[in-house]
């Protein structure tokens, strides 16, 4: 169905794609350059540029993954996924060319993330589970215990506090009162 403008239904899609893309933006800032820094060092040999690309790709993924589990609905992770894939089309830090390879090592992050934070038992936390996503993907594996995977889990734990304060700030926060249960409140017949 093609929407009419004007119509409310094409108000709320517009709003929905302006508030996915401000939220994408959010994921696009430049990683600090002490982190970059930190990284090269901890992990890539000194290069600066793979430690800088890992980095972003960690801040886009643990964003799309914060929103998909926290977003107040489950259009909204499809929503930013459209953004995200307009925000890589015309990213200037990217070669044109090399865009594809881009969206490809990205979607390897995603599910190296995804899986780092799905993953249950074991001795070992998620946070450091994704501290070591991120160094192996710098690293090809070599490194991904001791003092670096302090600082990856600290780097990414800020990622992650950045990710959902933008999405409450771009989404708002759900309103419930504190006697209803959230199950409750989609059917109050559940009382």
């Amino acid at each position: 169905m093609a929407l009419i403008p004007f119509t409310p239904e094409w108000r709320t899609a517009r709003d929905r794609t302006r508030r996915a893309a401000a939220y994408v933006a959010t994921l696009q800032h430049e990683p600090d350059e002490a982190d970059v820094a930190w990284l090269a060092a901890a992990a890539t040999n000194g290069d600066l540029d793979h430690a800088r690309w890992e980095l972003r790709y960690a801040r886009v993924a643990l964003g799309v993954l914060t929103a998909q589990r926290d977003a107040l609905d489950d259009q909204t992770g499809s929503d930013i996924f459209a953004a995200l894939s307009v925000a890589l089309e015309s990213d200037q830090r990217s070669d044109p060319a090399l865009r594809p390879l881009v969206e490809r090592q990205l979607n390897d992050r995603l599910s190296g993330y995804r899986e780092a934070l799905s993953s249950r038992g074991g001795s070992v936390g998620s946070a450091e589970k994704l501290g070591r996503v991120l160094l192996a993907f710098a690293s090809d594996g070599a490194r991904s215990a001791g003092a670096p995977l302090a600082r990856a889990v600290e780097v990414l734990a800020a990622y992650s506090t950045s990710a959902a304060d933008a999405l409450r700030s771009v989404y708002g926060v759900a309103d419930l009162p504190d006697d209803i249960a959230p199950s409750q409140r989609a059917n109050p017949n559940t009382r």
